[in-house]
């Protein structure tokens, strides 16, 4: 799996799906995938088959042979995505202030006292490195899926 660097478009909101999908699942065939994301809402076949196809031209995913199949897996990491979408929401909307988006999602949602703890470590992180050096976020950093099912 590659970094993303800034020749790979921004891929569009059914694409991330995909991308979802093969983070948690790669490698995957595409009915693996399809089995996958219908279990949220109804995907066709040749419809995810199509958006595959095209994130390979773009350089999303990989796809390799095995068998009659495709195997696909995604061609960057969720951190490098997650990354470049919050680099840019941070630049487009909070003047480059990671700290401003940070207080404002932090306000916005309440965090779970897992979350919080992981917060505070990353904070004693970065506060107690002589430079105030960059820290890495760990993996368990994920939103709570409790979250994204309230209204």
């Amino acid at each position: 799996m590659t970094t993303l660097s800034s020749s790979i478009p921004r891929p569009t909101e059914a694409e991330l799906e995909l991308l979802r999908v093969l983070w948690e699942k790669e490698p995957a065939t595409v009915r693996e995938i399809c089995d996958e994301l219908n279990r949220e809402r109804a995907f066709g076949y040749t419809t995810v088959l199509k958006l595959l196809q095209i994130m390979h031209t773009k350089g999303l995913v990989l796809r390799e042979e095995s068998g009659r199949a495709h195997l696909y897996r995604s061609a960057i990491s969720q951190d490098a995505m997650q990354s470049r979408f919050l680099r840019d929401l941070s630049v487009r909307l909070f003047s480059g202030s990671a700290a401003q988006l940070a207080i404002h999602a932090l306000a916005m949602e309440p965090a779970s006292p897992a979350e919080l703890d992981e917060i505070r470590a990353l904070l004693e992180k970065r506060s107690s490195s002589p430079s105030g050096g960059e820290a890495s976020l760990t993996p368990s950093i994920r939103p709570s899926r409790n979250r994204e099912e309230q209204p």
